[in-house]
């Protein structure tokens, strides 16, 4: 039997621009004389699709374009995932079509994404069908993880599935790919989405498990693939690509980023975007990304010096916007402050300079990127990280603003991964002083933010421990690091929920997410 893998970007609630592309894909099939052709979990509808799948119109519509894709299937079956409207519910479902008509449904058992929870479901798991002639499993979604026996009749799996990128998942992905094939030996087939939808992103990555564990299909990552699978060919064994099990994944990051931020625009139909350039890592890295997926010409910076800006500051994003070939200007904040501040002597007047001051300089640069979005359309893209959206270190309404964060999920020294590996690929866009130059917000003379903190280095490999690990803070100092500082660091973590309440949406980069997989209470007093 001959199988067709469409690993397509679908755009969630488009179910005519995402039934077009399945039928075009069933058509390629056909040309290609394959038997059953596979799509991706919730392929018509887009995933996640949240409380849409609580209209009944949606859904309805997502069972007429399965209607419509099925009256293609006259001499091909195809496998569609969609969310579907049972008695027990709305569940996520593998519909398979045949002669013309939908013959079956599988549905997704085991809800494990938040996202889903509360909106999906849960069915009866893998199901024994009869495909094209023969004999085959189908499973939807994480219910391949779970699964302790498949039917000794059948030689092949299908799992199609809607799997977000995050760091090291790829890998982990294929283990239990691998695990399961061998054991059970059976070939499996997955089928991923790939795209980015909203702050998630889809890697794709889909392909073919031989039932002797090796790989005998991989397809592209982050891009739009088609291939086939014939059960009767000469199936060699393919080697994974070494990045997918390497410790330093950042060109995956880098891919999943301009994904991430391309579709966030073009689905939504924004296509310009502005960036505040400071001369620091941050936002030289976010202009880098967002001239890569909409263009150069698309992209716009502004520079907005105060009088406690370095000389260097300005030169080096300079630098940077010409490098990248962007529009920029140079807008100092000085006179804006001093108006501001003079303004508000009756009610501040007379006390000493602190984070008061500094966060006034955050939001006047603020107010004219967002004249700036408002006036012209470019779209103001946040230049966070994660190591600072932990901390608390940023000023809500300052530089926590913007329509959407690329970055945010990404510590600082993962920033300094990206920029030399920028540098790499793209022949030293960033300046070499801004990757040398110490970190600082510049809101204060002389400032630099190991003042407050120790170097990020140390700051990072806590956060990872505490956030992405969910180690106690004794198993951190229990693993030599300096007790005050893991204190000191947890106390910052537990004080800036509410920061974190307000963030603007952060692409999901990590496999523990600021508000996803890890959500806490905006009161809280348990605070160990």
């Amino acid at each position: 039997m001959k199988f067709a893998l469409a690993q397509l970007n679908y755009t969630i609630g488009d179910i005519d621009g995402n039934t077009s592309k399945i039928i075009a894909a069933v058509e390629r099939a056909k040309t290609e004389g394959a038997d059953v052709v596979i799509f991706a979990e919730q392929a018509v509808s887009g995933t996640p699709a949240f409380d849409l799948l609580r209209k009944t119109t949606f859904l309805e519509l997502c069972e007429d374009a399965l209607e419509r894709i099925a009256s293609h299937c006259d001499t091909i079956s195809a496998v569609v995932g969609s969310p579907i409207l049972t008695t027990e519910g709305i569940q996520s479902a593998a519909v398979v079509l045949e002669r013309g008509k939908i013959r079956y449904s599988v549905s997704k058992q085991h809800i494990t994404a938040r996202r889903e929870m509360g909106f999906l479901n849960g069915g009866d798991g893998v199901a024994t069908i009869t495909l094209a002639g023969e004999k085959v499993a189908i499973v939807v979604g994480d219910d391949f993880r779970t699964l302790k026996h498949i039917d000794h009749n059948v030689s092949t799996l299908i799992n199609i599935n809607a799997r977000r990128y995050g760091k090291g998942v790829m890998s982990r992905r294929y283990d239990v790919i691998h695990n399961l094939a061998y054991v059970e030996a059976k070939n499996i087939i997955f089928v991923n989405q790939v795209g980015g939808s909203g702050e998630i992103v889809y890697d794709g990555s889909s392909g073919v498990m031989g039932a002797d564990g090796n790989m005998i299909l991989l397809m592209k990552s982050f891009e739009e693939d088609f291939g086939t699978y014939d059960t009767c060919a000469d199936n060699s064994p393919i080697h994974l690509p070494e990045e997918l099990f390497r410790h330093d994944r950042t060109e995956q990051l880098y891919r999943a980023a301009v994904l991430g931020l391309r579709d966030y625009f073009h689905k939504n139909g924004y296509t310009k975007a502005c960036v505040g350039l400071s001369g620091g890592i941050d936002s030289s890295i976010v202009a880098c990304i967002a001239a890569d997926a909409l263009g150069k010409e698309n992209v716009r910076g502004l520079m907005m010096p105060s009088q406690f800006s370095s000389d260097h500051s300005v030169a080096d994003a300079t630098l940077l916007a010409e490098s990248l070939g962007i529009k920029y200007n140079v807008l100092p904040i000085t006179e804006a402050y001093a108006s501001m501040v003079n303004t508000l002597k009756p009610v501040i007047g007379g006390r000493e300079f602190d984070s008061t001051e500094e966060n006034i300089q955050a939001r006047i640069r603020t107010i004219m990127l967002m004249a700036l979005q408002n006036k012209t359309g470019y779209v103001l893209l946040n230049s966070s990280n994660k190591s600072e959206n932990a901390l608390g270190f940023c000023t809500l309404y300052g530089d926590t603003a913007g329509a959407f964060s690329v970055t945010g999920d990404l510590y600082k020294t993962e920033m300094y991964d990206l920029a030399r590996y920028i540098n790499r690929r793209f022949n030293n866009l960033i300046p070499e002083n801004i990757l040398a130059k110490e970190p600082s917000s510049e809101l204060h003379p002389g400032q630099k933010d190991s003042d407050i903190l120790p170097p990020y280095e140390v700051v990072d490999a806590i956060l990872m421990r505490m956030i992405e690990q969910g180690q106690h803070r004794e198993e951190i100092i229990n693993a030599g690091f300096d007790s005050e500082v893991v204190e000191k660091i947890h106390a910052m973590i537990m004080h800036n929920e509410k920061k974190r309440y307000q963030f603007p949406p952060v692409l999901r980069l990590s496999s523990c997410a600021f508000g996803h997989e890890r959500l806490m209470p905006l009161i809280n007093r348990y605070g160990d």
